[in-house]
């Protein structure tokens, strides 16, 4: 970052939207063997038998909690077209306060918070409890991968600059997202990796 866009921000356009900035690298053509390895872990997590919508929750709340757009637009989709209510997404960032997400829901996002933010308090004994009392070892095992993959996602989609917008969810029929106005396009190389890694089947 230049000294001057510290000193001075740049004016907003009309409309209050901001100018996209440009992706830096396609990792998933760049080194697709490293992608590709994301995406066996995802797959893995996939095939645990964990509950496809508190995937989403975990993956939406780790990607608030890191600030990655697309991401939170990826999952916000998945979700959508999985069944999640509105009333469920819009309160997510404060769960704790929230009467609408179960013990099992709840137990899963404190550890995702935890791992996501490990470096500030760890991993508390408390919240490890509940998470036995909620999971199966396996399942606690699984959980903790997918929030390790989330994380990952994030950080790559965060730092490489990922388009932010154009993921349809593959979970929605063409017929539907159509009748919601959004565009259908045939994802490229690189939205299709992310679109195999992220999506939850």
């Amino acid at each position: 970052m230049r000294t001057d866009e510290v000193v001075t921000a740049p004016s907003e356009p009309a409309g209050g939207e901001h100018d996209a900035e440009p992706a830096r690298i396609d990792y998933a053509s760049v080194f697709p063997t490293g992608v590709r390895a994301m995406i066996g872990l995802q797959r893995a997590v996939e095939t645990s038998g964990l509950e496809p919508l508190l995937l989403e929750l975990v993956k939406m709340r780790a990607s608030q909690i890191n600030g990655c757009a697309y991401c939170l637009d990826m999952h916000s989709k998945d979700a959508r077209a999985l069944g999640e209510s509105e009333q469920r997404l819009h309160l997510l960032a404060a769960w704790r306060e929230a009467p609408c997400y179960d013990t099992r829901e709840r137990a899963a996002l404190a550890w995702c918070e935890d791992l996501t933010l490990i470096a500030q308090h760890g991993t508390p004994d408390a919240d490890y409890e509940k998470l036995e009392q909620a999971f199966l070892p396996a399942e606690i095992v699984a959980l903790t991968l997918a929030i390790v993959a989330i994380n990952g996602w994030n950080r790559l989609a965060i730092s490489m600059r990922v388009p932010v917008g154009p993921y349809v969810s593959p979970h929605r029929s063409t017929a539907s997202a159509s009748a919601a106005g959004e565009q259908i396009s045939p994802p490229n190389t690189h939205q299709k990796e992310l679109n195999d890694a992220h999506s939850t089947t």
